[in-house]
């Protein structure tokens, strides 16, 4: 049997703008919130996250997150990527009150935040992103978020 492996690539961190409120809809409260920028630091990765990408993202009934994020990463050595993920967060009622209530650096092992990173770019330095599997395990920050992202191996 296969034994499912992974490899650390990268931190992103991402500081936000504020959210826009589009509010309550048939499937929940949705929200956009932009990037202001951020930073990528890993062992064969590193670089920043260009303003203007950003998350389109939906508090469900059921106080789940879904999360559908779009951006631009540009690395030290001048190669532009995109990336997108999907992802969900859920938490104990009391934290997701604490989240809700702008708590930011709470203890993420109090709450389930993961995303799916995919990658694309022209680069052929980096071609190898273009046909990774990958997985995040994210926080909240003061500012915004960070992800922990792992290659599937």
């Amino acid at each position: 049997m296969d034994t499912l492996r992974t490899e650390f690539l990268c931190e992103i961190s991402a500081d936000l703008e504020t959210p826009q409120r589009i509010g309550a809809t048939p499937h929940g409260t949705r929200l956009v919130v932009y990037v202001k920028g951020g930073a990528v630091e890993g062992p064969n990765l590193r670089g920043k996250v260009l303003p203007g990408g950003g998350d389109w993202l939906l508090v469900r009934p059921d106080g789940a997150t879904e999360f559908d994020v779009r951006g631009t990463l540009e690395s030290d050595d001048g190669h532009v990527f995109y990336v997108q993920h999907r992802g969900i967060m859920h938490a104990p009622p009391p934290i997701l009150q604490r989240l809700q209530q702008g708590e930011r650096d709470l203890d993420p092992s109090l709450y389930y935040f993961r995303i799916t990173p995919t990658f694309e770019t022209g680069s052929e330095k980096y071609a190898w992103l273009n046909h990774l599997v990958s997985v995040g395990v994210g926080r909240r920050t003061p500012t915004g978020l960070s992800y922990r992202i792992y290659a599937i191996l």
